[in-house]
């Protein structure tokens, strides 16, 4: 596959590039979230509220770890997307090379890490005596499965940085129904608990991963290297840690705030573990769409910074925000309609306070998607176009508004203010971001070369 089949964001109308690329993003995302959603639901139809409760108490934890993944793999291909709009292809092999290099060695360490501090982390975070155990078989299982988890996020951002959002959509959809199809059979046909959705979504994970190696391999001539492309450049590692660091610390930063909302939500037992567990795993699925658009400019923002385009950048960042903001009053009406419905998918309708909290909890936080909006677009935009270390900052506000919600109002009002906690991070993020962006902007076109 040479260049010219590469989609080139820099030319064209911007609106229907987002869209064009947003589209199979969405819904590779909307069945990852999918099958995450139906593992919860077996989970709680088939073996009770405590097994769902016990997967729950580990969201968090797999936000934190999972999200520095995905955050840092991204951040790793934006200067291949940057040096593939500016045209130089010898430096963008290199990048690939080198990040294929650095994501390797993170994930060995991460799996030790994880695997060994996999208890303690439960254990700090007061999960409930009665479903710790099965939290730690789960999330244990899922740890052992994190270099799978970074071989499939390196090598379908790597993929997306070219312009292609439709393949790794393909390969997602057949590692969806594996999983699906695996977790039938290991609850109901092995009797695994637990354990066996966990290991139903490694195994599907290195499906996915796997497929998208191959597809590289047989279809991008463009990434055929040379024996000095491949070997490792500590200029380019820095680059790469500079850019991708700051982006996977984002969701660890912003994680600690779940962390700690999460501790606080574990003392008020295990109903309330379950209805958070619930609405999150809806709010998730619902909120896709957000993703899916933040990464679309983090590869239209990054091309086109490369070619020195900051006008389409510009647009490219409006017409994003009100497509977010269209979705955002249709999820809500939805939802205020339809949420309480959605709970009883998790859990039999016996189960009255559960669900009542769960639908609480869904619609308040479905009401402020409109603030999800502004933190995903913007915050991605400034990490297209080269900025990573902000996104940092923005993790920080977030951590802190998500922490003191944990710290100070959930052991006063108990239940009610988990249900605020999320849009009072957004909000505290987007405060900082929108000016974070003018600035940003602003300075690359400061330091752009005149064109004569």
């Amino acid at each position: 596959m040479g260049r010219s089949e590469i989609k080139n964001l820099t030319v064209g109308d911007p609106l229907k590039l987002i869209i064009g690329f947003a589209v199979p993003m969405l819904f590779g995302q909307l069945f990852q979230q999918f099958y995450s959603m139906v593992d919860t639901m077996i989970v709680g139809r088939c073996l009770g509220v405590s097994s769902l409760a016990a997967v729950g108490a580990t969201s968090s934890i797999l936000f934190m770890i999972n999200g520095f993944c995905i955050g840092s793999c991204a951040g790793f291909s934006i200067p291949i997307a940057q040096r593939l709009g500016a045209g130089d292809l010898k430096s963008m092999r290199k990048f690939v090379a080198n990040a294929g290099w650095l994501t390797a060695f993170i994930a060995v360490v991460s799996t030790a890490l994880t695997s060994f501090l996999c208890m303690d982390i439960l254990e700090i975070m007061n999960t409930p005596a009665d479903i710790i155990g099965e939290s730690y078989n789960y999330l244990f299982i899922i740890f052992l499965g994190l270099p799978v988890t970074y071989l499939y996020n390196i090598l379908s951002s790597i993929i997306r940085s070219f312009g292609d959002s439709r393949v790794p959509v393909y390969f997602l959809v057949l590692s969806s129904v594996i999983n699906i199809i695996l977790d039938y059979f290991s609850i109901l046909i092995l009797g695994m608990g637990v354990n066996g959705p966990a290991l139903a979504t490694v195994i599907s994970q290195a499906v996915s991963g796997i497929l998208c190696f191959i597809y590289m391999r047989k279809k991008y001539d463009i990434l055929r290297m040379t024996a000095d492309e491949r070997r490792p450049e500590k200029r380019m590692m820095k680059m790469l840690i500079r850019m991708g660091i700051p982006m996977g610390l984002q969701y660890s930063v912003t994680a600690i705030g779940s962390l700690i909302l999460q501790t606080a939500i574990n003392s008020l037992g295990l109903v309330a573990v379950a209805a958070v567990s619930t609405g999150e795993k809806i709010n998730v699925f619902f909120a896709t769409p957000f993703e899916a658009l933040g990464g679309t400019m983090a590869t239209y923002a990054g091309q086109n910074v490369g070619a020195a385009r900051f006008d389409r950048v510009r647009q490219g960042l409006k017409y994003s925000v009100l497509i977010g903001w269209g979705y955002s009053l249709i999820a809500f009406v939805f939802i205020f309609i339809f949420g309480g419905h959605l709970s009883l998918l998790f859990m039999s309708a016996s189960e009255t306070e559960t669900l009542g909290l769960a639908t609480q909890y869904l619609t308040i936080v479905v009401a402020f998607y409109c603030l999800l909006t502004l933190v995903n677009v913007v915050r991605f935009t400034i990490q297209g176009m080269g900025f990573s270390g902000f996104a940092i900052l923005a993790g920080v506000c977030e951590m802190i508004a998500r922490s003191s919600v944990g710290f100070i109002l959930v052991p006063i009002f108990g239940f009610f203010p988990v249900c605020f906690a999320s849009p009072a991070a957004w909000l505290a993020a987007d405060l900082f971001l929108i000016p974070a962006f003018i600035h940003c902007i602003r300075k690359l076109e400061r330091h752009a070369p005149v064109k004569t």
